[in-house]
């Protein structure tokens, strides 16, 4: 049976997307509905305006992908999000508790698994929300390359990048994305997109009343010109009949680009991030001579496009070396207030937090991680989450800036194979050079390394 699990995961299915006119107009209904309860007892909140379908040439109606992509997605997704005290063990059983929650049917859609559909409410909330997190940085990165066929798409934790600038309490409101997507070349300035993600197992409904409340969460993040900012809202339906279904929504923007200014210029990846100092708020378009007003939120001028810039960078690289689990280099790409000390402590066992301590030849790749012990159906497995060799060589040394230029001159070259035979489970290779795998546990002549090729 867990051999059954095991090839689920690697089997290719698809994702259904909706994302139409209907859309829009069922979500400005939820907007409205919602607005007029505010009202009636005397509050209001700020939305997203211009919310409108995904050109059908981004995602269309289905998009394919196999569920160890969308677990491998979550898992990079809760690698710096400070779930326990076990760090690494806790943060990667964030996605690895979802193995047996998705049935992937050949030539037809992935839906919840009779498993899934079983758990308590309570764990229902956090399913839907998790994986839905999941499925909507599959998705994102798909469309956002489709849309910048030239470029790379990288996602961050928008908390842990506010954490960088805005001091805790000063900003006063509770709403903000989940995450950006730095779409980004060498050399060149970044573009971000406010990414806010949620899910449901109620139908269609809910997810027009959370894509409503999404608008809310991605306004609260302005880069560049007052409502100029592109952004991303998804609400993903689990549902316990019938496939996963993705709800999508866009806003254009002419801004959020990160192009520094002479007086601050862009810079390099590998120097440290500095502490920002940034003003809590939303600078509002100033008229003659009147006071310049502020709205509660996040805003980056274009005096701090390029401290953004760097600290957004730095944080994804943070994330791909906490993925595979060396908290010594995670350390080195994060700040003070964004949690570096948390990961310099040092950790004395992988039971204990993620240590950066295994390696395996996947798919005739070198690479190296952490990985965990776990059962699944009463048998053993063990799960790898990694880098390519070289290229943690490079993230180990602090040349995140030639990191970055590695992943991107190697764009469309990893293998796109979903199973290593010789390995013998399923494996997801990322652009960006990381890998999460798994299979029933092997009895190992070393503890700490092993070529899955012999």
């Amino acid at each position: 049976m867990t051999k059954g699990v095991l090839r689920d995961l690697a089997r290719p299915s698809n994702v259904a997307v909706h994302s139409d006119s209907a859309l829009v107009g069922s979500v400005e209904v939820a907007v409205a509905k919602d607005d007029k309860k505010r009202a009636e007892k005397g509050t209001s909140l700020r939305r997203k305006s211009g919310l409108e379908a995904l050109p059908r040439a981004e995602l269309g109606q289905s998009v394919e992908l196999a569920p160890w992509h969308v677990l491998h997605d979550l898992a990079q997704a809760l690698s710096l999000s400070r779930q326990g005290a076990g760090r690494g063990l806790a943060e990667h059983w964030g996605s690895l508790k979802y193995s047996q929650a998705l049935d992937a049917v050949a030539d037809s859609y992935i839906q919840l698994s009779a498993e899934a559909k079983g758990i308590a409410r309570d764990y229902k909330r956090l399913q839907s929300r998790e994986l839905g997190q999941g499925f909507a940085l599959a998705l994102a990165r798909q469309a956002l390359l489709r849309r910048y066929p030239d470029r790379f798409v990288s996602f961050v934790s928008a908390d842990v990048v506010i954490r960088a600038g805005w001091s805790k309490g000063s900003v006063g409101y509770a709403y903000r994305p989940d995450f950006f997507a730095e779409v980004w070349k060498p050399g060149e300035p970044s573009r971000v997109f406010p990414i806010a993600t949620t899910g449901n197992h109620g139908g269609p409904k809910p997810s027009y009343s959370q894509l409503a409340a999404c608008s809310a969460h991605v306004e609260a993040m302005h880069i560049g010109a007052w409502n100029e900012t592109p952004c991303l809202v998804f609400s993903t339906e689990f549902p316990s009949e019938g496939p996963v279904t993705v709800h999508v929504l866009h806003a254009r923007g002419e801004d959020g680009w990160l192009c520094g200014s002479p007086e601050h210029p862009l810079r390099s990846v590998n120097s440290p991030a500095e502490k920002g100092n940034m003003v809590p708020g939303i600078q509002l378009p100033t008229r003659g001579d009147r006071v310049p007003q502020s709205e509660p939120g996040f805003h980056v001028q274009s005096e701090d496009s390029a401290w953004f810039q760097h600290v957004v960078a730095r944080t994804a690289t943070a994330g791909t070396t906490a993925f595979a689990g060396d908290g010594a280099t995670t350390a080195r790409y994060l700040t003070t207030d964004q949690g570096s000390r948390r990961y310099d402590a040092g950790v004395a066992h992988a039971a204990s937090g993620s240590v950066q301590d295994a390696a395996y030849r996947l798919l005739g790749i070198p690479f190296v991680g952490t990985d965990h012990v776990f059962r699944l159906n009463n048998k053993r497995v063990e799960a790898f989450s990694g880098v390519a060799a070289d290229l943690f060589a490079l993230l180990s040394a602090g040349k995140a800036e030639e990191y970055r230029s590695e992943i991107y001159a190697r764009r469309g070259t990893w293998p796109g194979q979903t199973w290593d035979p010789n390995w013998g489970g399923p494996v997801s290779i990322q652009e960006d050079g990381t890998v999460l795998t798994m299979r029933l546990l092997r009895l190992r002549k070393s503890t700490s390394t092993e070529d899955a090729s012999t």
